[in-house]
């Protein structure tokens, strides 16, 4: 078995693109600096598996498509910027398309599930870099016990917190598209 060597520069987004796929470490780029962390616990799949499922059917009638762990390009330009949230929503005829990775421009929705790893970079770091992108909405979900769900939308270049839920209570969501999300769900 052969290692690829360690990049020893800032990547470009061409470079970006020769690396191997990894099914065992998520990547991003930030800033052109390649950030390698472990794939996601069983819990934190689960939670995305089900909060997808119940977005899905009032998400498809609003005419938007679901995709969870995909490369957003937030910053193309040198260094770039590349993060992976873990859902996105996006309009169907983007997701037609079968585009590598999605422009931020054609992100309606990022969803990230914290795990204990990435507290910070969720809750700081994520909050700024999908803003600056002009991401319309952002959702912080955190399965520990309470589970809870904020809800974030764009106001000028900066998020405003327009909701945060805590179950058992249902979360109801009128943006991008209507929903009821039944967070105690999301930790089975």
């Amino acid at each position: 078995m052969s290692v690829a060597p360690w990049p020893d520069h800032l990547l470009t987004i061409e470079e970006w693109d020769e690396l191997p796929e990894d099914t065992y470490r998520r990547a991003e780029l930030v800033d052109g600096v390649l950030v390698v962390t472990p794939t996601p616990t069983p819990a934190h799949q689960d939670a995305v598996f089900e909060l997808k499922a119940q977005l899905k059917g009032s998400y498809a009638k609003s005419g938007l498509a679901l995709v969870h762990e995909v490369d957003v390009v937030l910053a193309e330009s040198f260094p770039p910027l590349v993060r992976q949230p873990d859902l996105v929503a996006v309009p169907f005829e983007v997701r037609r398309a079968r585009p590598r990775r999605f422009a931020a421009a054609d992100v309606l929705l990022a969803v990230e599930i914290v795990s204990p790893g990435s507290k910070r970079t969720d809750r700081i770091a994520k909050v700024v870099d999908y803003a600056e992108a002009g991401i319309p909405h952002y959702w912080i979900v955190d399965i520990d016990d309470p589970i809870s769900l904020e809800a974030f939308t764009l106001v000028g270049d900066a998020y405003e917190k327009v909701a945060e839920f805590t179950a058992p209570e249902l979360a109801q969501l009128a943006d991008p598209a209507p929903v009821t999300i039944d967070l105690a769900e999301l930790a089975i």
